[in-house]
């Protein structure tokens, strides 16, 4: 069993690892940009003015931590570590060098076969089947989320002309276990996505006390008789993958400007 403890944390993050002829003592852009597909990450880098400036390591991998330059406004681009306590360190590490709102997306289930292929969920609400979130904030079924920014992303989205929703997600750690029973338990609750940190996020933030908005696009069927990939894979409807990062990086430049 999990047990919340609100005393100081005997390991602290220090920020980001540099490179050679990298300054270590740069501060980060306030507004972050976290992306969960690695396709989109290198597109954003491809087609945008973008400095590496530092990098997030693990025991067998490295990510590169970018300046971008998106319309003048410069934000922090990084490549999202896939589950809670990933995202949780990354989060982690990239305050601790200047960052103090982030703004994540990437796929998620459906609970939902009505919900379109690459249309935007808004996460309302997190049922808190992960481990992550326990340590950051005391038990609880649920966290909210999204509890700011929501009418200036709905403005983006109208302006684009993306389909969306707001809805509770379901947050689990172990997608080989997110069974029948459960879906179904989840659906009769009116959750209408799955997926694995969103719940993680929300409890980090709110440990921090710092800003942060979410959000999906929809990608693997549920509410189906047998698992209904849809475009899951990276490359599947690439393209207007690709016009979900501009979302992001819209709403990133509006926080970046106006508050």
């Amino acid at each position: 069993m999990i047990r919340y403890d609100d005393s100081e944390p005997f390991i602290r993050p220090h920020g980001i690892k540099f490179r050679d002829g990298q300054d270590p003592n740069i501060r980060l852009p306030k507004v972050a940009v976290g992306v969960f597909s690695s396709h989109l990450y290198k597109d954003i880098i491809e087609k945008f003015s973008t400095k590496e400036v530092g990098y997030i390591s693990g025991a067998n991998l490295e990510r590169s931590i970018y300046i971008i330059n998106y319309k003048g406004v410069h934000l922090t681009l990084f490549m999202a570590g896939v589950s809670g306590p990933w995202i949780c360190a990354d989060m982690e590490e990239l305050h601790a060098k200047g960052v103090e709102k982030f703004i994540i997306f990437g796929n998620c289930g459906v609970l939902d076969s009505s919900i379109k292929d690459c249309s935007i969920i808004i996460p309302t609400l997190a049922y808190r089947e992960e481990g992550t979130s326990y340590h950051y904030v005391e038990e609880s079924d649920t966290i909210e989320m999204n509890t700011k920014y929501v009418d200036e992303f709905i403005e983006i989205l109208n302006k684009y002309d993306f389909d969306y929703i707001k809805a509770p997600t379901w947050t689990t750690d172990a997608f080989y276990r997110e069974t029948k029973n459960k879906i179904k338990k989840y659906q009769e609750l009116g959750v209408k996505t799955v997926e694995m940190e969103g719940a993680s996020i929300a409890a980090v933030c709110k440990y921090l006390n710092i800003d942060y908005f979410t959000f999906y696009y929809a990608g693997d069927n549920l509410d189906s008789v047998e698992w209904d990939e849809r475009s899951l894979s990276g490359l599947s409807n690439i393209d207007k993958k690709k016009e979900v990062t501009i979302l992001a990086l819209e709403l990133a430049i509006k926080l970046s400007t106006k508050y």
